[in-house]
């Protein structure tokens, strides 16, 4: 069998063949026509397994597909259509991007000549997360600028006394022992991360002082990677508000909250809900009669408040 098989040697060899030769017999030319006819064929047979196999790749990214799919289900069949308006909702009422965490959040304190896709970016995106527990926007801000005016690296803030690095972070919330934990956590990562942060958020959760917030959080910033739910009292507090999920902290929260949301949600729905909860959704005396939401919430209080009287 092998010994009938034409080649595209042989075919060239043909071609050569009835090429040299001032005539061409109809014998030959049927010869050297023959392993063009299979070229053709095996063209077609190629073309054709292409299409039915579409190979390794393509067989992971429909996987891929698949899996993104019904995470995309997962989220209509686990969210009321209640649920899903007021979402789409507060993403109206957050197009203005002007909330303190917008403008002054921890992935905005970075020093920009440092970039925060470096090591000092990044050590300095964590100190940013560190800080800003218990503690306004604002101040967070103001306290990193400080730290960046007197060179905010490892080796710097291992070189303060942990008293006057406290009164740098003042009025910082518990800025005493945030001074602690930071000198601690910069003393791990000289040695155990030269001089970088860890890469997965379950080591930089046993950093002192960091949480899983912290951790999911950082992990988006600093390695654009998205391994769960930054939930914080924001989050926490709005969810539930809006009665999407029943939990009583924050982790339960975030627990709840990657089963029904899809992972392409889980990075964006941070700085979303908690600038609507800065602006919105506040803590104390929200501001219902102004939200989208206030027919729809179960915590709305708009049907029980008088409008304000205009001024004469």
């Amino acid at each position: 069998m092998a010994g009938r098989r034409i080649t595209r040697r042989a075919a060239a060899a043909l071609d050569q063949e009835t090429s040299n030769g001032p005539t061409e017999t109809k014998r030959t030319k049927k010869r050297a026509e023959i392993p063009e006819a299979k070229v053709a064929k095996e063209k077609k047979k190629v073309v054709k397994q292409k299409k039915t196999d579409p190979g390794p790749s393509s067989q992971v990214k429909d996987i891929e597909d698949t899996v993104e799919k019904k995470q995309e289900d997962k989220m209509t069949s686990r969210l009321s259509e209640r649920a899903l308006q007021q979402w789409e909702n507060i993403k109206k009422m957050r197009e203005t991007g002007d909330a303190p965490v917008d403008v002054m959040g921890c992935h905005m304190l970075a020093d920009p000549l440092a970039e925060p896709k470096t090591d000092v970016g990044r050590f300095q995106c964590l100190l940013a997360l560190m800080l800003s527990s218990q503690t306004r926007d604002q101040i967070t801000a103001a306290a990193m600028h400080r730290l960046r005016d007197n060179g905010c690296n490892i080796e710097n803030i291992l070189a303060y006394p942990e008293a006057e690095l406290g009164k740098m972070l003042c009025p910082v919330g518990m800025y005493k022992k945030k001074a602690q934990y930071i000198q601690k956590t910069a003393k791990i990562l000289q040695e155990k991360y030269e001089n970088d942060i860890p890469t997965s958020a379950k080591e930089m959760c046993d950093l002192p002082g960091v949480g899983p917030k912290m951790a999911h959080l950082l992990m988006q910033i600093a390695w654009d990677k998205t391994e769960g739910i930054g939930v914080d009292t924001h989050v926490h507090r709005i969810v539930n508000r809006l009665s999407w999920i029943k939990t009583s902290t924050p982790e339960q929260t975030r627990v709840k909250l990657e089963e029904i949301l899809p992972r392409n949600e889980w990075a964006p729905i941070n700085k979303l809900l908690v600038g609507f909860g800065q602006q919105q959704c506040l803590p104390v005396k929200p501001k219902c009669l102004d939200c989208l939401n206030k027919d729809i919430c179960p915590a709305s209080t708009a049907k029980t408040r008088k409008p304000a009287k205009a001024e004469s």
